[in-house]
């Protein structure tokens, strides 16, 4: 049974609306706070700006160099235009699967975010000293 993210319920699955059907599989309520968990379609993890395992969702991916024998590639249509346009190899530590993604990994989104960001400089009236 789910249980509820923000205080421990458990959750009952909703009725979806009509586009609401073509984003997520499905809807859960929780039962306490009547607060609303949402379970997204596969083909939404190829968005975003950090590359996402598309098997569980997961952000903890890393680069390979070469194919793995071992483990599994996902394959598909989607997973072959991101090789097309230029994807990297990625394989998630908790499924064990490798896949193509042309997306950064998300420390490389994160770390890129807090280099863009601009340094706070301080005002001109409060370097002035009083008196």
């Amino acid at each position: 049974m789910r249980k509820c993210g923000k205080c421990g319920g458990r959750l009952r699955r909703v009725h979806r609306t009509f586009r609401q059907r073509f984003s997520y599989m499905a809807i859960y309520q929780c039962r306490e706070c009547k607060n609303r968990e949402f379970v997204p379609r596969r083909f939404q993890l190829h968005f975003g700006a950090a590359c996402r395992c598309p098997r569980c969702g997961t952000f903890r991916v890393v680069r390979l160099k070469e194919r793995d024998r071992i483990d599994p590639l996902h394959t598909g249509f989607l997973h072959y235009l991101e090789k097309l346009a230029g994807g990297k190899l990625h394989h998630c530590r908790w499924c064990r699967l490798q896949f193509y993604d042309r997306r950064r990994l998300a420390s490389e989104v994160a770390a890129a975010a807090l280099v863009d960001k601009p340094a706070a400089t301080p005002s001109p009236d409060a370097a002035k000293p009083d008196g």
